[in-house]
């Protein structure tokens, strides 16, 4: 669902996926973020690119205002709090610059923790 202002010179909407899109973007930016997390029926710690740049966000955006709840997994000794914290301003501040929204709560959900080693994509190997 869209929710719409209405203007003097007309009406803006704003979709609540392109709010979903701008807070998993901002998100992935945020550093100790190793991946978002799909929840369990998308797979556990599934890495965000492009297409899916949505999964492990949820938001309900309203006229003047947007809620955003965020499913993450953190890179291991990375202090969670911090992360945490840089991971809910990063994320308000690019969709409130971006929108003119005004972010009421951003909640953050830690699903899982990453080692380095798990973030290494296995390259296929050719053989002849």
């Amino acid at each position: 669902m869209s929710e719409q202002l209405q203007l003097e010179n007309g009406t803006i909407r704003i979709a609540d996926d392109v709010v979903a899109k701008i807070a998993g973007l901002a998100a992935l930016e945020t550093p100790g973020i190793a991946a978002m997390s799909g929840g369990l029926s998308e797979g556990w710690a599934k890495r965000l690119s492009g297409k899916n740049v949505q999964k492990g966000v949820t938001v309900e955006v309203g006229q003047l205002e947007a809620a955003i709840d965020l499913r993450i997994i953190v890179l291991y000794e990375t202090p969670i709090h911090e992360v945490s914290r840089m991971l809910q301003q990063n994320v308000r501040e690019a969709v409130e610059s971006m929108t003119g929204l005004r972010v009421v709560e951003v909640n953050v959900k830690v699903e899982g923790v990453a080692f380095k080693d798990d973030m290494i994509e296995e390259v296929p190997v050719r053989t002849k």
